[in-house]
């Protein structure tokens, strides 16, 4: 046992003698120790309910010999910390909960873990850290959220034709309902009956928004079992899930395998970047799997996006669809979605955390009544998946454009350049976006940032004002998965390190063209000098990230990973300007 190391022979003394004082008996010191780790906080309802999943967690491992040893670590909720400054920390969060998940198991010498996740960034992170220990662990989302009501007729969002007075509520509605009260569509009063009604209790955003999107991702990687990942935060069979998990990882213990890093074989991301294409998910999962990829070492690049693109959309599913994740829970679950790629020859078996393979799962589960929320890949809902990965004169290194809840695949507008989320979502609050627009929001990468903020904020504006068909978005920051409309993310280089985003000017006239994958400009940008800001951040974790963090179309990631080892290229480091001084920083 790993945790031998600070447990066994009378060197130990010290040690055995502080796990006492945790209560720990000589039986309990001299069995497997097991890390229980949540990301469990009170500020939003997205991990809300971890902290007592452990308690069953830690009853299984108990119950197979093991001694349970629980901390949590931090969470950053990007529905709360959205359009704020706040929003910097979410993407850098994704590293400080991989980096402190790998320091407190290696430095107690654990056995084994067991991950409860919730919101965004918790869940890649958990796949990152297991792939760096590579120890046996299971990984367990807390579940979404279940959907809000609310009667009044007037709530409907300008996208949707559904009656009022059924219609699931998530999230994205506020948003979006943002958006239409500065439209002077709905008053104060309407606005705060949507926003008192679309989040009912714990739990995750309710759409294949990034939560729902990566827990799903989790399970086509095989790192959580098969409809696990599925029930619901408040369901009565949560509890006995994370029981079960608590068991498998003494299990696997036990028997000595498949670990993380022979799960994360190149056909089981290939296999999660289609499940995200086929459900139209959230584009940062290209961001995320890019990043525990490159965590597991194995060679994964942007291009692959672009493959499994390919993949129909067969799940009817918010943003751009009728559907949340609690709706699909009751019909089938992932099960449904992994049962038609399996049938159209779009995924491959790959081995689990159960110990069994993923097709060997699949065919344990009852085949459903029939239901609308899935279709097979011959009648899907879209015949391409929800992005498309696009180079060009702006983004050498490529960038992300979001196809979910519309049929444009060519726009052509003026640029109207912005060099920070605020400043673009006040031009879209005082109505100064008209159609035919394309805003472009820059400076706002991982490094620029930096921290790579979402821009729901101002593309929920636009789609309440009615523009969602009207205009194009462009960005080196991301989208949330609740994003929907025209948009480009991900642009890479960011303008922060001199991406020809950065010599973009209002008027020049931008195409995004899906079918020859282009975004290119109208303009000479070699004879143009790039638009430089001061850094926002100067000093703490921000600072230090923004001179780390690699480009987002190699994951955002800020630790070398076994792909490094021996590599001799310097690392990227973020060109800006001092304030106080005329000259460039190049820190090599």
């Amino acid at each position: 046992m790993r945790s031998n190391a600070i447990k066994h022979g009378p060197a130990r003394a010290p040690a055995r003698a502080m796990l006492r004082a945790t209560g720990l008996s000589d039986e309990a010191i001299a069995r497997p120790l097991v890390a229980v780790v949540h990301t469990w906080s009170d500020v939003s309802p997205c991990n809300y309910t971890l902290r007592d999943l452990a308690q069953h967690v830690r009853a299984g491992v108990i119950e197979n010999g093991g001694t349970p040893i629980e901390f949590n670590t931090i969470a950053v909720t990007d529905g709360i910390a959205m359009g704020s400054d706040g929003m910097r920390a979410s993407l850098p969060s994704r590293e400080t909960i991989a980096d402190s998940i790998e320091l407190a198991v290696n430095g107690h010498c654990l056995d084994a873990m067991v991950l409860l996740v919730g919101c965004d960034k918790t869940i890649p992170a958990a796949a990152m850290a297991a792939a760096r220990l590579d120890i046996p662990t299971v990984i367990l989302y807390g579940g979404t959220i279940l959907p809000g009501k609310c009667a009044s007729a007037s709530q409907k969002p300008a996208h949707s034709s559904a009656d009022a007075s059924t219609k699931a509520l998530t999230i994205q509605d506020v948003f979006e309902a943002v958006g239409a009260h500065s439209a002077g569509r709905i008053d104060d009063a309407e606005l705060h009956r949507i926003e008192s009604h679309a989040c009912p209790g714990a739990g995750a955003c309710g759409g294949q928004f990034t939560a729902n999107t990566m827990a799903m991702v989790l399970t086509f990687l095989g790192l959580s079992p098969l409809q696990f990942n599925d029930i619901p935060a408040v369901h009565a069979d949560k509890p006995a899930a994370a029981r079960a998990c608590g068991a498998l990882a003494m299990q696997r213990l036990r028997d000595g395998g498949p670990g993380p890093r022979e799960i994360l074989s190149p056909a089981a991301l290939r296999n999660a970047a289609c499940a995200v294409s086929a459900t139209a998910g959230s584009t940062n999962a290209a961001l995320h799997l890019l990043a525990i990829a490159h965590e597991a070492g194995v060679a994964f690049d942007l291009e692959e996006f672009e493959a499994a693109a390919r993949t129909p959309v067969i799940a009817d599913l918010k943003p751009g669809g009728r559907y949340t994740a609690a709706e699909m829970f009751e019909v089938g679950g992932t099960a449904l979605v992994a049962r038609e790629l399996r049938a159209a020859g779009l995924i491959e078996d790959i081995p689990t955390v159960t110990g069994r393979s993923f097709f060997t799962e699949l065919d344990d589960v009852p085949v459903p009544a029939p239901q609308d929320v899935v279709r097979p890949v011959a009648d899907p809902f879209k015949p391409r998946g929800g992005y498309s990965i696009l180079y060009g004169d702006l983004a050498p290194e490529g960038c992300i454009l979001k196809l979910a809840g519309h049929g444009i695949e060519h726009f052509e507008g003026t640029a109207r350049v912005f060099d920070s989320e605020e400043a673009a979502f006040n031009a879209v609050q005082a109505r100064q976006i008209r159609a035919g627009d394309v805003v472009v929001i820059r400076f706002e990468g991982p490094a620029g940032g930096p921290g790579m903020r979402e821009m729901l904020a101002v593309t929920a504006a636009l789609v309440g004002q009615g523009l969602g068909n009207d205009v194009a978005l462009i960005t080196d920051g991301r989208f949330s998965g609740a994003t929907h409309g025209f948009m480009v993310g991900h642009i890479s280089p960011e303008a922060a390190r001199g991406g020809p985003i950065a010599k973009l000017r209002d008027g020049d006239r931008v195409r995004i063209d899906v079918k020859t994958r282009r975004i290119d400009v109208d303009a000479d940008l070699a004879a143009r000098e790039a638009a430089r800001i001061a850094p926002r951040v100067t000093t703490g974790t921000l600072a230090k990230y923004a001179r780390l963090v690699s480009s987002a179309s190699r994951g955002a990631v800020t630790a070398p990973g076994p792909l490094d080892a021996g590599s001799t290229k310097h690392r990227e480091i973020p060109v800006l300007v001092v304030p106080d001084e005329s000259r460039e920083l190049l820190l090599v």
